[in-house]
């Protein structure tokens, strides 16, 4: 058996989410695995890096699947674009070692958030941001996140129902800037919890629209009780950029 790495790109919106689901087969790892199947003619499994909710988007997701003989990349990546739906591309296959597994390898994610922050909505922008009316204070929001970058407990920043071991992440830089009416949060991390990315995003709307200070967002984390920390952003703001593998 062969092991390929694919970097997928993914338009969410359509979809139930990355992992494949009992009730449904309007997934992306249901997709995939049914294209790649249908290419090499008999049933795969792939692992990805991680699952994205509903709505959520990808530039960069990374899976790994194992197929039986060796393919040429570039051709493996052509022929299963030709039979992938237009909302899901591979942007790179390659070969790499028979034990490499994206969740478990040593990595690096960057998620960015984007808030459309103006008087009224523009509807090209509606499934890939936020739309928020009130005006964002932007310098008060990248002074909350210093209180975030590092290894902390993130148990305010978790989506109930998760079933972890341990809360405990760590976020190695987080930015937020305004491009006209975009307002950006970029996160990046060595792992998230359920909808992590997506409170960071609320809390910080909180902090921008003036609710409660910067240094707030020291309290929140230090309490470790979701209950304290701001709502859960919508999921079509998310998308995942990349990852970033460490040897």
């Amino acid at each position: 058996m062969r092991t390929y790495k694919l970097t997928i790109s993914y338009d969410g919106s359509r979809y139930q989410g990355w992992q494949r689901q009992a009730t449904t087969d309007n997934t992306i790892q249901y997709i995939l695995e049914w294209s790649i199947g249908k290419l090499v003619g008999y049933r795969v499994h792939i692992d990805g890096s991680g699952r994205t909710d509903a709505g959520v988007h990808a530039r960069g997701q990374v899976a790994s699947v194992k197929l039986s003989k060796l393919y040429d990349t570039k051709e493996l990546k052509d022929s299963l674009n030709r039979y992938l739906p237009e909302d899901i591309r591979i942007q790179l296959s390659e070969e790499v070692e028979p034990d490499f597994h994206p969740r478990y390898c040593d990595s690096e994610k960057t998620y960015e958030y984007r808030i459309l922050n103006r008087k009224f909505p523009v509807p090209t922008e509606r499934l890939y941001s936020y739309f928020y009316h009130y005006t964002l204070d932007v310098d008060k929001m990248r002074e909350a996140t210093s209180y975030l970058i590092g290894r902390h407990d993130f148990a305010s920043f978790c989506g109930t129902g998760a079933q972890v071991k341990s809360t405990v992440r760590t976020i190695t830089g987080i930015d937020v800037w305004r491009d006209g009416d975009i307002v950006t949060i970029r996160v990046k991390g060595e792992g998230f919890l359920y909808n992590m990315v997506r409170i960071i995003a609320g809390t910080l709307i909180q902090v921008g629209n003036g609710q409660y200070p910067p240094e707030r967002v020291k309290k929140i984390l230090d309490a470790c009780d979701r209950s304290v920390s701001g709502p859960t952003a919508p999921a079509h703001g998310l998308t995942l950029i990349g990852i970033e593998f460490f040897d």
